[in-house]
């Protein structure tokens, strides 16, 4: 179980990659598209129809903040319990309460700039969480010393 939580937290992180990879994919086509003599305005937020192809990357980047990342968290939580990783469960709760942070940051940041900043700032954060708490699970836990053996 131990490997199973630490796959888990590296596959946060590694979501959290390409969270930004799709972000930046979309944000250069949208600019692209705007050099070309694309106009973004109500209308084309509103269409069915996709302005310039790259905007596939806001709909990954959505998708996959809102529906996948908060998944392998919760799975994380619940294999945290039986992995017998040293604080593994904190570290868990942290990396879940960081999720949850940055999905109210991404729904919020479309109201104001101020926390889609945040949001970004945010993903650094739970990136390196992600990253230690993978990183710790390779320790394995303290095991009982003889003295503490002959107390129990």
């Amino acid at each position: 179980m131990r490997l199973t939580y630490r796959i888990l937290a590296f596959v946060i992180a590694a979501e959290v990659a390409i969270q930004a990879a799709v972000m930046v994919y979309a944000v250069a086509g949208l600019g692209i598209w705007v050099q070309e003599g694309g106009v973004l305005d109500k209308a084309v937020m509103e269409s069915d129809e996709f302005a310039f192809p790259e905007v596939v990357g806001f709909m990954l980047h959505g998708m996959n903040g809102m529906m996948v990342i908060p998944v392998i968290a919760l799975l994380l939580l619940i294999a945290s319990f039986f992995a017998k990783v040293p604080r593994g469960v904190v570290f868990a709760l942290i990396v879940a309460a960081l999720v949850a942070l940055q999905i109210f940051l991404g729904i919020f940041g479309h109201e104001a700039a101020f926390f889609g900043m945040l949001h970004g700032l945010n993903a650094l954060v739970l990136f390196s969480v992600a990253v230690w708490t993978g990183v710790r699970a390779r320790r394995p836990a303290a095991e009982p010393s003889a003295a503490q053996d002959a107390y129990a």
